[in-house]
């Protein structure tokens, strides 16, 4: 399925129809459909009896294989950690199992294995044999690779050469929301196709035809958290763990000179931390635009806060920490330890309202 701000990408697209490009780079925000979007381009590619606008049929043989997850001419590559929850066709091409990978933890006195977070050589070299093989139906071949900034730089090579000397009839499908995390060589080598953002009236009408609680104004601020992406919107909304945690650590933010940060570190310790990351960092930018513009972004629910937090804070400092966080995000995935790493950044935090 496509979404309905995707309408209008879907038939642009079908212009490029005539002259296929062999690869394909979707980017735009998270949370906006972008890998739904390029999964309904891959069957709307494999099915037999597709729409005057490209659209699937969904009853074909091909749609129904791509809709129960096995079809042979499909293959889906992303990093193992997400692997269980997105079928890849004829089989993903995910990481091989090997001693390599490391098992770092404990569960019932049985070691459990680490699931990689980056998209590995090994992977694409799989697709070298998926590539040489002719076509189970008779048509083309899809590839999805996503999140295409997930690739380590074994990896990358290992695709631009794959991209340098296309085989005919593959079509390789690339999802990114960094696309400055891409090596140039790779986006060079793929027709780019940036996707767009929902208008906030339309994005706030899907959130509340999917059920969100409290109707259009629990929905634009639900929205305005999530940067205008709809899909991260309503994820925010339907997790109730995580809106405890979030509410907790928004009130440690808020409380400014009084943030714990041994008890943020107590209580977040077991959550992911780019989540916590991103609360502090849209808290971050708030700050910075109340003072600036004197109209929050993120977080427009909390302004009476901010306005006195912000009042707080020297510009200076609070742009020297935002660059704390944003060193600390581009390690966020390989935190030593996920309780220091947040005590230290709420530490870090409440020292810009200690003025003495």
């Amino acid at each position: 399925m496509i979404y309905p701000w995707q309408h209008d990408d879907w038939h642009k697209l079908q212009t490029l129809r005539t002259s296929w490009p062999h690869a394909l780079l979707f980017h735009g925000l998270a949370g906006t459909g972008k890998v739904d979007f390029a999964r309904h381009l891959a069957q709307g590619l494999l099915c037999e009896a597709p729409a005057a606008d490209g659209q699937p049929c969904g009853h074909c043989v091909a749609c129904t294989w791509f809709s129960q997850g096995n079809h042979p001419d499909f293959r889906v590559v992303c990093p193992e950690s997400m692997a269980a929850e997105n079928p890849g066709g004829g089989g993903a091409a995910g990481p091989a199992d090997s001693a390599a990978d490391a098992d770092d933890g404990k569960e019932g006195g049985k070691k459990t294995k680490t699931l990689s977070k980056e998209i590995k050589i090994e992977q694409v070299r799989a697709l070298l044999d998926f590539c040489a093989l002719g076509a189970h139906r008779g048509g083309a071949r899809v590839v999805l690779l996503y999140p295409a900034e997930a690739l380590n730089t074994a990896a990358s090579n290992a695709l631009l050469k794959t991209l340098e000397e296309p085989t005919a009839g593959v079509c390789f499908l690339l999802v990114t929301q960094r696309i400055d995390r891409l090596l140039p060589t790779v986006i060079s080598r793929c027709r780019q196709w940036p996707l767009a953002t929902p208008e906030p009236a339309a994005a706030r009408r899907w959130l509340v035809e999917q059920g969100i609680e409290g109707g259009d104004k629990q929905a634009a601020q639900t929205l305005a958290e999530a940067g205008g992406a709809p899909l991260a919107a309503l994820a925010i909304a339907r997790d109730a763990e995580h809106a405890t945690l979030r509410r907790f650590t928004l009130g440690q933010l808020a409380a400014g000179v009084g943030c714990d940060a041994f008890a943020c570190g107590e209580t977040l310790q077991k959550t992911a931390v780019p989540l916590v990351l991103g609360w502090m960092q849209r808290w971050l930018y708030d700050l910075s635009a109340q003072q600036n513009a004197g109209r929050p972004r993120y977080f427009p629910d909390a302004g009476k806060a901010l306005e006195r937090c912000a009042n707080a804070v020297e510009p200076t400092a609070l742009a020297t920490f935002w660059r704390t966080v944003v060193n600390q995000r581009a390690v966020e995935n390989h935190p030593l330890n996920t309780r220091l790493v947040f005590e230290s950044l709420f530490a870090g935090y409440r020292k810009l309202f200690d003025t003495e």
